[in-house]
């Protein structure tokens, strides 16, 4: 069965062909011609989200873990506007989503219509691609369909080969919910696949040649984008350090994945910034979660900074010389041996291996606080995960630590907003081959509670929530005073649980606030399967801060 609308017709035809498989659906009347395509066309796997700001970002996670566009679906008016965050993120962090969105016919605009705002252009300064569809009344408008077809074609290729956020609007008229047994419309879409071989590394590879302090950081990359064999190739190098963040997804035994833990004892020590400041940066994946590293590197006068990888390449150290959008293998394999003699990756590793010496003994003399909850639970979960970070305190703390290499590891930074996380980590968990474990804090779950109204979650989905009682995050920030504006207006202070919000949705529950219990509590959470479920994890707001502003004091 198909809608008798031409170029609803089109637009299942096209995602059809483009195996655009999975569709999140946000319910309403408006979009009825391409709901009801959608649906009864089996090779699609639909979704029906009601809130449409979890509903692009259920997609977002989806199309994150999938590697593959996912398309989200709405009616007219403000649905789309709640797109507006997933569809941001999806742009900075380079993730395929294709959103369609239904509209009035352009002459119903403007007139006083409900749920009828202008939609063209919408997104226009956080979207790859934008279009709007012509309305079709008949097999006689030949100039309509080849259009549509283009645009719609052009769409899909676009997010599917620069990686972002495309938008179709789709203007419908009064009836919507006719159905014919045939498509009455064809549609033929090129392959198409782009070029990597013919790339000039002559600057890369000179300025290479000459540097005796080579720093090739890896930050926000899929799984095996990076593999052990290309680090090994790079640190062959005794010129090259290679440091790593958590959203990297790489975990060697001689790179520096504790990025904060290395920079913070040296920061204010002048002649041991001056041997670690590199002469050249190789920067590889996506945005870079530490504000340490970008600090120190924008600081350093002559630095030459190059870009490798399909990632879109931004200059955040202010001094990029070049970017080279191929995979970095494709760079690395022509790496000749190298000829530089040089100490420099010896004595950041050796630094780095006695700045985790201190940690161990920094963790044994803390009470309970966030820091000894994250450090025993990155060391507790099981194998072979996708786990998914929240935003901001999680994925900073989660830099701290060592990371399991079998898990593969997401957050959301391209905006670095913690709206989205939890329904970004459920889109995750209705799509992947494995089970997915949430860690968040209590801000980033209660603003996002709505991802908890999903139908779709298998029963191993767990979310571990951080509940410090208030965006302490905050309070590491230099110049902040414990003051009721504070209070109120910065760290948000609440006595929220999710204890009836857990029963509410059909969550199980179970909660933890003191050390001597944490083990136990997290494995029977781990080992409960008959329901998604949430672990409580409480701590002391008012401490947290000052125990990890003492870590790094005491790494000096």
């Amino acid at each position: 069965m198909h809608s008798s609308i031409l170029h609803a017709q089109q637009v299942v035809l096209g995602l059809e062909k483009f195996s655009v498989r999975h569709i999140v659906i946000s319910p309403g009347s408006r979009n009825a011609p391409l709901t009801l395509g959608l649906n009864h066309n089996p090779f699609f796997k639909c979704y029906s989200i009601v809130d449409e700001r979890c509903a692009a970002h259920v997609a977002l996670g989806m199309a994150q873990r999938l590697r593959e566009p996912v398309a989200v679906l709405c009616t007219s008016g403000s649905a789309l506007l709640n797109y507006y965050p997933a569809v941001a993120e999806a742009y900075y962090s380079e993730i395929p989503l294709i959103v369609l969105s239904a509209d009035r016919p352009p002459h119903k605009v403007d007139i006083g219509d409900g749920q009828t705002i202008r939609q063209k252009n919408v997104y226009q300064d956080h979207i790859l691609h934008e279009a709007t569809l012509e309305m079709i009344d008949s097999l006689s408008g030949e100039q309509e369909l080849e259009k549509n077809q283009r645009i719609i074609s052009e769409s899909i290729k676009i997010c599917r080969e620069e990686q972002g956020p495309v938008h179709i609007n789709i203007p419908f008229e009064e009836p919507l919910y006719n159905l014919v047994n045939q498509a009455q419309v064809r549609i033929s879409i090129p392959d198409y696949k782009p070029d990597q071989s013919n790339q000039d590394f002559s600057e890369l590879n000179e300025a290479w040649s000459i540097a005796n302090r080579k720093l090739v950081l890896i930050s926000t990359a899929d799984p095996d984008d990076i593999t052990e064999e290309q680090i090994d190739t790079l640190i062959k190098d005794s010129s090259v350090l290679v440091m790593t963040e958590v959203s990297g997804n790489l975990v060697h035994e001689q790179v520096v994945w504790g990025i904060d833990s290395l920079i913070a004892p040296i920061e204010q020590n002048e002649k041991m910034l001056e041997k670690w400041r590199p002469e050249l940066v190789l920067s590889i994946g996506g945005m870079i979660v530490s504000k340490k590293i970008k600090q120190q590197l924008r600081a350093i006068d002559g630095l030459k900074h190059f870009h490798l990888g399909p990632w879109r390449a931004t200059d955040t150290f202010f001094c990029l010389k070049n970017s080279y959008k191929v995979h970095p293998s494709v760079w690395i394999d022509q790496l000749p041996e190298p000829k530089i003699e040089s100490n420099y990756q010896s004595l950041w590793l050796q630094h780095f291996k006695s700045c985790m010496q201190k940690k161990m003994d920094y963790l044994e003399q803390i009470p309970w606080s966030d820091f000894k909850v994250f450090s025993q639970l990155f060391k507790s979960l099981p194998d072979n995960i996708v786990l998914q970070l929240g935003n901001s305190s999680t994925i900073r703390y989660a830099q701290l630590f060592k990371m399991n290499a079998s898990h593969d590891i997401y957050c959301n930074r391209g905006t670095s907003g913690i709206d989205g996380s939890t329904s970004t980590a459920a889109g995750s968990a209705m799509v992947a081959d494995r089970q997915v474990i949430f860690v968040t804090g209590d801000v980033s779950f209660f603003y996002d509670s709505n991802a908890l109204w999903n139908n779709y979650l298998p029963n191993d989905f767990k979310i571990i929530l951080i509940n410090n009682s208030g965006g302490g995050i905050f309070r590491i920030l230099p110049g902040h005073q414990d003051t009721e504006v504070f209070d109120t207006y910065f760290e948000t202070q609440h006595q929220l649980t999710a204890v009836h919000l857990s029963k509410m949705f059909g969550f199980g529950y179970r909660e933890v606030g003191e050390e001597s219990a944490f083990a136990k509590a997290l494995q029977e959470f781990l080992l409960d399967n008959t329901a998604p479920q949430i672990l409580e994890i409480f701590t002391p707001g008012a401490l947290n801060d000052r125990i990890l502003l003492d870590y790094f004091k005491f790494l000096k």
